[in-house]
């Protein structure tokens, strides 16, 4: 089996009225190659006529960003003129590429009747070639979603991205993703080469990780030293699992901007300046 390198909690880190937890980067963790940022929003409730997700407009080159509704919902739009509503069980994955701007916001609907909101974003570094890729945008409902029932249906996966017994991801990526939800007493049991990354963020409930215990909001880093992971559900649990070969290049990563050098953060900020990253017309 491969071994737990360390279990790192996440810490409280509110924006405005929005509860947010921070699993990547904290004080024992910065990041897990090619996984660079995951913040935790909610659980919490929000009652009638708020002001909703609180990130108006900002920009973003090098990196991607992966966000999964648990609960609530979020509208996306952006200066490549993509736009849209993706609900609970959904998932929205935005490759920023060589640069845009984006704003993630609450619909009216649940600005005017509040409602549960919880949501996870995830940022995924992008290899040096590809750092000035063309930016793109898709979003999924969870019927848009394949779903994989295990254990005699107490767990079910959601295909995220990657590869699963042969059936591929919903999105495009050179990462694999899952969102497992677990029942009660539900096992599975993963395969990840050796050489490559793998962290577990346990989003909901209490689970088992080869036999050692892991509760909610807390990251399960790995050592690079076998090849099976085990998970057991102690309670309904959901977990976010993220594996990839890391890129072993250098990272340089200030405010939305993750490149290389330090030259090309400033190359960032100045085409940003410039007008480069498109323009806000919403």
């Amino acid at each position: 089996m491969r071994t737990i390198k360390q279990i790192h909690a996440a810490i409280a880190a509110p924006i405005a009225d929005l509860v947010t937890y921070r699993a990547i980067p904290t004080h024992t963790v910065q990041y897990i190659d090619p996984f660079l940022f995951l913040n935790h929003h909610g659980p919490q409730h929000f009652p009638a006529r708020n002001n909703g997700l609180p990130f108006g407009p900002h920009p973003h080159r090098g990196m991607e960003t992966v966000t999964f509704i648990i609960d609530g919902d979020i509208v996306h739009q952006d200066s490549s003129g993509y736009e849209s509503v993706i609900e609970a069980g959904g998932v929205q994955w935005m490759t920023a590429g060589k640069g845009l701007i984006h704003a993630e916001t609450s619909s009216a609907q649940f600005k005017e009747n509040g409602g549960q909101l919880e949501i996870l974003q995830l940022w995924l570094n992008l290899p040096a070639k590809l750092k000035m890729t063309a930016p793109l945008y898709k979003g999924l409902q969870r019927d848009e979603i394949h779903h994989e029932q295990l254990d005699e249906g107490r767990v079910t996966v959601d295909l995220i991205a990657g590869d699963w017994n042969g059936q591929a991801g919903a999105f495009h990526a050179h990462v694999q993703l899952n969102v497992f939800h677990f029942d009660a007493g539900g096992k599975v049991s993963l395969h990840a080469p050796k050489e490559h990354n793998v962290f577990f963020y346990v989003i909901r409930g209490e689970l088992l990780v080869n036999h050692q215990e892991v509760k909610a909001l807390h990251l399960v880093e790995f050592n690079n030293d076998g090849e099976t992971i085990h998970v057991h559900a102690e309670a309904p649990s959901i977990l976010l699992y993220g594996q990839a070969k890391p890129f072993n290049e250098p990272i340089v990563a200030h405010g939305p901007f993750v490149m290389n050098t330090e030259e090309e953060i400033a190359q960032a900020y100045e085409d940003y300046r410039r007008g480069d990253f498109g323009n806000w017309d919403f």
